[in-house]
């Protein structure tokens, strides 16, 4: 697997989780919870607070932790608002792409 295609793999995990809820699944209570997509906004939230510290002490190990957990929670947002992280990799991609003369 490349290390990209683990955002595929995650994005599989979190739809079969809403295909197919397991009350043991963290996935399934943050998508689930009583107080709706603002439970995965606060998640996004406190994840980007404690991702920005870990940059701004300069500790590479939580760097990389809490990145890890402001994407995660950053896609359960965007199916908690009911889109697709297609929509996410194709307006990356025109960002990407030169401006065309």
């Amino acid at each position: 697997m490349t290390q990209s295609a683990i955002l595929d793999t995650i994005w599989e995990t979190i739809n079969d989780r809403v295909d197919h809820p397991k009350d043991d699944s963290y996935t399934c209570h943050i998508l689930s919870h009583r107080k709706g997509i603002d439970k995965a906004l606060e998640k996004v939230g406190e994840e980007s607070t404690e991702f920005i510290l870990a940059v701004k002490n300069k500790k590479s190990e939580s760097i990389i932790g809490e990145a890890s957990d402001l994407v995660f929670h950053l896609m359960l947002a965007v199916k908690a608002a009911g889109l697709e992280m297609e929509d996410v990799y194709t307006e990356l991609a025109k960002r990407h792409m030169p401006a065309q003369e």
